[in-house]
């Protein structure tokens, strides 16, 4: 009779306990990279991005993107593996990646689609003459496009240096 009172209670004990590791695991916050470059400081908020942006007077580089899309997923890789624009982003500028839309019409001047990325000037401007190489969707890259996009983001720190 102890030995089933002791097998339920340790039975008991093992249930509560896996239940504790979910709850846990659910409640774990997932890195702010969300996979995009893990030595680069991201930011949680597009408010605390551009209050960031405008203390360091960086510019902000926007990433708006989505886990489970194909063309996003492709877009990260080749970010992540370019070691010249993971230096700027590190280096350079404020960094925020988004799933969820902001809410900030000025951020999607042509649509809302992903990926697209958008960069912001310290001042609140956003930059919407540093377009990609696609004329139906500007602000998107593809993995191809790391030199462009390089570029752009050489083009926008030149721009915050002569402008502002």
């Amino acid at each position: 009779m102890h030995r089933w009172v002791l097998l339920a209670l340790f039975i008991s004990l093992c249930a509560i306990a896996e239940a504790q590791n979910k709850k846990k695991a659910k409640t774990a916050t997932p890195p702010l990279s969300k996979g995009w470059g893990k030595n680069i400081k991201w930011v949680k908020s597009y408010e605390e991005a551009l209050k960031e942006s405008a203390k360091s007077q960086k510019p902000l580089m926007v990433i708006h993107h989505l886990d489970n899309c194909p063309h996003s997923k492709a877009l990260k890789e080749a970010f992540v593996a370019d070691k010249s624009i993971q230096k700027m982003a590190k280096d350079d500028f404020i960094m925020l990646n988004v799933v969820e839309e902001i809410g900030d019409k000025h951020l999607a001047p042509d649509g809302y689609y992903v990926p697209r990325i958008l960069f912001v000037d310290p001042s609140r401007t956003v930059r919407a003459d540093i377009v990609g190489k696609y004329k139906e969707r500007l602000y998107t890259y593809g993995p191809g496009d790391m030199e462009l996009l390089e570029q752009n983001m050489k083009k926008v720190k030149l721009l915050v240096h002569t402008e502002l």
